[in-house]
């Protein structure tokens, strides 16, 4: 794995990255997604879905603020992403909090075109049955690498389930990465900047194993390089996109990540 090696393919052909994201952090996504160096669209009509999403070079949908013509135009994509073979990240926000939540991403998972599942360790014990795992779209709990294997079995994708460690499988290949900073919880929308960039490598590398691990140590990174730089979240904020747009090859040596 060259983790370099995509992020400069990221750089150079500028991925069309189509998002259907939340309202509250849609700026941040956005300006993420530039700064990585992919080219980021957020576009929710389904009137246009199936012209973006049949030039996109991956789809992003994240559930963050849903309402009913939301929800459609999420189902559509789901759907048109499999008719056009474009790998879907879908990041089931707030999942288990809700039953409108929950049942909105088990629907979108039942396309079959999700090739990564990305969500917090409540959201994605949500998806395997638990309740009372999450509260708001904060988890309630640590990951659990057995849950997430036996999720990317059930779905045949990779899963992914955020905390203080990231915990990745395909239900074949494991991984641990123990990159990151307390000051992702201080600012809002860090989840939903990180499937932005994980999406932006997902464009470039169909090992979707891979390219989960990518986007993790990637953006993990360039959060402890931010934090050095910051004096409170609203700086950080800031920094972390800075930081993202300034990674080079020496910053992966940084990287710690347990292959199991």
């Amino acid at each position: 794995m060259n983790v370099y090696e995509d992020l400069e393919k990221i750089r150079k052909t500028r991925p069309l990255i189509h998002h259907i994201t939340n309202f509250v952090v849609m700026n941040d996504s956005a300006n993420i997604t530039l700064s990585l160096g992919a080219s980021p669209i957020m576009a929710h009509a389904k009137e246009e879905l199936e012209d973006l999403i049949s030039i996109a070079d991956a789809v992003y949908i994240n559930i963050g603020t849903l309402d009913s013509s939301w929800i459609e135009s999420m189902l559509i994509a789901a759907e048109l992403s499999g008719k056009y073979n474009k790998p879907l990240l879908l990041d089931p926000v707030g999942s288990g909090a809700s039953k409108l939540r929950t049942n909105v991403s088990l629907k979108i998972l039942g396309y079959g075109s999700v090739k990564i599942l990305k969500g917090n360790s409540g959201e994605i014990l949500s998806l395997y049955g638990q309740k009372g795992a999450i509260k708001g779209v904060d988890s309630l709990s640590e990951g659990n690498m057995n849950i997430v294997e036996e999720l990317a079995e059930k779905y045949n994708l990779t899963v992914i389930s955020t905390g203080k460690y990231d915990y990745v499988s395909d239900g074949k290949r494991n991984a641990v990465i123990k990159n990151g900073t307390e000051m992702f919880g201080k600012i809002t929308g860090s989840g939903c900047m990180l499937g932005s960039v994980i999406s932006s490598f997902m464009a470039v590398n169909r090992d979707y194993f891979v390219s989960s691990v990518e986007g993790l140590l990637t953006f993990e990174i360039a959060g402890e390089l931010a934090e050095k730089f910051s004096s409170g979240p609203g700086s950080f904020r800031e920094n972390l996109i800075d930081s993202i747009g300034s990674i080079e090859e020496k910053h992966y040596a940084m990287s710690r990540v347990e292959f199991l």
